[in-house]
């Protein structure tokens, strides 16, 4: 009997677009000798299967079933690739958790504890996990430019706390910078992360569970034409992302095994892409993704095609491993 899968796309974020694009490529590449896929679009206005003819049918939320022609059909797994809220920040993950439907990402509580840059970071650093010195604001908190530049110092980055895709970052070069970049990252989130500037190579690692074991895949270097990898950067272009990472047998050994380890600390499963920073010889970690992009030109999907995994394969161990936890 084939499997049902769900691939839940869109979500409640500015990245609906892109979460619609990587859905779209894992519905297309789904192996159909063994699996049913439905494109499942999570939106603001409700939760819908769309057809090959993009004709809508609503979810019922209270068992995730769709009926079709009066016939109900029920789903053996969620392949989820919402980027963002709710896919990215724990709220399907909880969802999928007490309905008893085994979805592909991490667990509720990891997904919530990554989605949240202060939170994520707080929570390594007692393992001695380098990143940047950072400053927190909430919304409303007076803001002390002569505090917050004395901790971190110019350069540095004002970044939402809870967005992805670069959204809500600006790079600040002075102080009249600053309050302007607090106010982009407002519109985001009610909660800001400012870090110091880390000089450096930027790589980005994918770790994935391939064949029930922990996976570190090749390094990816980011160069970017901008002042930093940017949604620009990320999506139209604007940067070369080269794999493998351009680094020394001794540098890769020592950030994949950080990411390893990070990946192991926090207890993750699934697919994660983390992106480091070599600052003064040392990779820092600044952040993880869990549901990271998924298109053809994605940088997790080109880190597995460099290990020998197509996207067919990479999708299919995605599943089984969710049914099989």
């Amino acid at each position: 009997m084939k499997k049902n899968i769900a691939i839940l796309m869109g979500g409640y974020s500015s990245e609906f677009d892109i979460s619609i694009q990587s859905g779209n490529v894992v519905y297309k590449n789904l192996d159909r000798d063994v699996y049913n896929p439905y494109k499942i679009h999570i939106t603001n206005e409700g939760w819908y299967y769309v057809n090959d003819e993009n004709q809508k049918y609503s979810v019922d939320k209270n068992d995730f079933s769709v009926t079709l022609n009066g016939t109900k059909i029920n789903f053996d797994a969620a392949f989820n690739t919402v980027h963002g809220t709710p896919g990215e920040d724990g709220l399907l993950q909880a969802y999928f958790k007490l309905i008893e439907i085994p979805q592909t990402s991490c667990d509720f509580y990891q997904a919530a504890l990554t989605f949240n840059k202060r939170d994520c970071i707080s929570t390594l650093k007692p393992y001695g996990i380098p990143t940047a010195t950072n400053y927190f604001l909430n919304k409303g908190d007076a803001i002390d430019t002569k505090a917050i530049l004395n901790t971190v110092g110019l350069p540095c980055f004002v970044k939402a706390n809870k967005a992805g895709s670069s959204y809500g970052v600006s790079k600040v070069k002075t102080e009249e910078e600053l309050f302007p970049a607090i106010e982009v990252a407002y519109k985001e989130d009610d909660e800001i992360i400012i870090e110091s500037f880390l000089s450096g190579t930027e790589v980005s690692v994918g770790v994935i569970q391939h064949n029930g074991k922990d996976l570190v895949l090749p390094i990816t270097e980011i160069v970017t034409e901008n002042e930093f990898f940017d949604y620009e950067a990320k999506y139209l272009g604007k940067s070369e992302e080269i794999t493998p990472a351009r680094l020394s047998d001794e540098d890769t050994k020592k950030v994949k095994d950080l990411a390893l380890r990070v990946y192991q600390i926090l207890k993750m499963k699934g697919f994660s892409r983390s992106e480091y920073i070599f600052h003064n010889g040392e990779p820092h970690f600044v952040e993880m993704n869990t549901n990271p992009g998924l298109s053809e030109a994605s940088i997790l999907p080109q880190q597995a095609n460099k290990t020998g995994i197509s996207l067919k394969e990479l999708f299919s161990n995605a599943i089984e491993a969710c049914l099989h936890s």
